[in-house]
């Protein structure tokens, strides 16, 4: 009888000890690899903008897609603009070119597209779920999801924490953000705003690498959110933050797209 006990007891504390393994020590080492291995932009997190100046140059009007913004640039060669999809009759893209080569991309997105993608995707994730990761505010504003993702980083990774719940939650941010930013992120990511709107401008227009990366600017509001990639690798001219500025800060919806109008 006292082997069985021995050996029961040995059993016992053995299980015990893969318990503790799997259940707290896995995670807390999955949590210092994920961040030791964790690419370059999961560590950049969003500053506020150091130059607000807003350029006053002759431009133009410009109304899309239902929405409506200043350029600082009056030419833009209309014949080809180009709406998309071309094959559906409502358009949520357009493609401006201009004569010096620069190109601007405009896209309006549909209301919480982010957690939509999430919860009804491929990912299948509850709204409990998601809510849980992205917190409860993120499963109806994409402004939200978008602000956990940015300002989460591998420094921000609670190695230590008892129990897998928050070494879950941080991998799947970790994996999020490693995916979110874009290429232009690499130089910065900055907090924007206007009257209306808030969001985040990718992109730092003074970098090396703004040439060929571009400048993203994602704008947001309760019930839309509206994209634009300007484009410049092809550009004889680089854009600056006060052409960003003007382009944000006049940002608004109409209720129906008007003609250019040069000034």
């Amino acid at each position: 009888m006292r082997i069985v006990r021995r050996i029961l007891i040995t059993v016992i504390v053995a299980l015990a000890i893969v318990f503790i393994v799997i259940y707290y020590i896995s995670p807390i080492a999955l949590s210092f690899y994920g961040s030791a291995k964790a690419i370059p932009i999961t560590r950049i997190v969003p500053t506020d903008l150091r130059d607000l100046s807003v350029n006053s140059s002759p431009g133009a009007k410009l109304s899309y897609l239902g929405y409506e913004f200043d350029v600082p640039w009056n030419d833009l060669d209309q014949s080809k603009t180009q709406l998309l999809p071309r094959d559906k009759p409502e358009k949520t893209r357009v493609v401006l070119s201009f004569s010096s080569g620069f190109r601007l991309m405009a896209t309006k997105c549909s209301p919480h597209e982010m957690a939509n993608e999430f919860m009804r995707g491929d990912f299948r994730m509850t709204p409990a779920a998601f809510a849980a990761v992205f917190g409860p505010k993120a499963v109806n504003s994409d402004y939200e999801f978008t602000k956990d993702v940015l300002e989460f980083s591998p420094d921000k990774m609670h190695h230590w924490a008892l129990g897998p719940p928050i070494h879950a939650r941080e991998q799947v941010l970790l994996v999020t953000k490693s995916m979110l930013p874009s290429r232009a992120a690499q130089s910065g990511i900055f907090n924007i705003h206007n009257s209306g709107y808030r969001g985040y401008q990718q992109g730092d227009p003074n970098s090396a690498s703004a040439k060929e990366s571009g400048i993203v600017v994602t704008l947001y509001s309760q019930n839309d959110t509206f994209e634009l990639i300007l484009a410049q690798s092809k550009s004889t001219h680089l854009v600056k933050q006060p052409e960003i500025n003007r382009i944000v800060q006049t940002l608004r919806r109409v209720e129906k797209d008007s003609a250019v109008a040069q000034r």
